[in-house]
C-alpha cells in the first residue's frame, strides 16, 4: 500500500481507470493498528481488482477536511477522480465488514462498466 504524502500524487493516483481505495488512518488511532495485521491478506487478495493508499490524517489535514474524513480508519473507493462509494463509522472495523465494502467496491465498479 503506498502512504500518499501530497495531494498532487492523490490526485493522481485517484485519477486512473483502475479503481482505488484509499485508507484514511492516524498513528494515534488504536482501530487503525487493530486492522494492520490482516490489511496485507486484504490488498492481496484484491490486487488484481484494487490499487490501495494510506493516507496519514494528520499529515494531509486539508484532504481530509475537503473530503469529509472525521472517523478513522475510513476507506473511500475512487475511479477516474471521482468517489464510488465510502466505508466510514466510529466503530472498529472487521475484516470482514472491510471485505464486505471492497467488494461492494468492485460490483460498483462493474456496474458502471456495464452503462
Amino acid at each position: 500500500m503506498e502512504h500518499v504524502t501530497t495531494e498532487q500524487r492523490f490526485n493522481e493516483i485517484i485519477g486512473g481507470s483502475k479503481p482505488t481505495i484509499a485508507v484514511f488512518k492516524a498513528t494515534w488511532c488504536k482501530d487503525c493498528h487493530f486492522i494492520e495485521p490482516f490489511m496485507p491478506e486484504v490488498e492481496a487478495a484484491y490486487q488484481d481488482r484494487l490499487t490501495f493508499i494510506h493516507i496519514d490524517r494528520d499529515e494531509m489535514p486539508e484532504l481530509c477536511s475537503e473530503l469529509n474524513i472525521l472517523g478513522i480508519p475510513s476507506f473511500i473507493a475512487f475511479r477516474d477522480g471521482k468517489e464510488l462509494i465510502r466505508f466510514v463509522s466510529k466503530l472498529r472495523k472487521t475484516r470482514e465488514e472491510i471485505e464486505q465494502f471492497l467488494d461492494r467496491a468492485v460490483d460498483v465498479v462493474n456496474e458502471l462498466q456495464k452503462s
